[in-house]
Formats: structure tokens, C-alpha cells, sequence
């Protein structure tokens, strides 16, 4: 299974929970801690594709995708990527 990391390549304008170019979050089931709750239900579809080896059609890289906030007057872009891990049998 792999990891989804989200991190957030531009913001622009006042994003209302503070995020900024460089923070990092790993997509899974719960909302992350400091994550925006608008933020993690826009992005949860696009990393659970990502996360069971699906892909988009518009990224030129399989392992990535762009997805930007709701938010439009205050747009929180993130990168979505693809990393593997490994998953212990035990």
C-alpha cells in the first residue's frame, strides 16, 4: 500500500487555518492533525485513487496529482504524491 503525502505548493491570499508552502501532511483515513477539514475531504478522493495504484490522465507523472483547496478567493494548492512502503506480513 503506499503513502500519500499532500504538501502544500502555493497559497494565496489568508488561508483561515494558517497553511503555507512547505507544510507536509500524510493522507489516510482521519483527518491529519493541522489539516484543514475542507482541505483533507477535497483531497481524500484524489489520494485514495493514488493510494491503490490508480492514476490521472492530465499528470504527466503517475505517482503525483494537483489538487487545490475549495476555498477559491484563498487557494491552498497541494502536490499529492504516490511512495511506497513496506507492508510487514507478521
Amino acid at each position: 500500500m503506499a503513502d500519500i503525502i499532500a504538501r502544500v505548493v502555493s497559497q494565496k491570499g489568508t488561508c483561515a487555518a494558517g497553511h503555507k508552502a512547505g507544510d507536509e501532511f500524510v493522507i489516510g483515513q482521519v483527518t491529519p492533525h493541522g489539516l484543514c477539514a475542507w482541505a483533507h475531504y477535497t483531497l481524500f478522493p484524489f489520494a485514495q485513487v493514488l493510494q491503490f495504484g490508480g492514476v490521472f490522465p492530465w499528470e504527466a507523472d503517475p505517482d503525483r496529482a494537483m489538487v487545490a483547496c475549495p476555498d477559491p478567493g484563498n487557494p491552498v494548492v497541494f502536490e499529492l504524491r504516490r511512495g511506497y512502503r513496506v507492508v510487514s506480513s507478521e
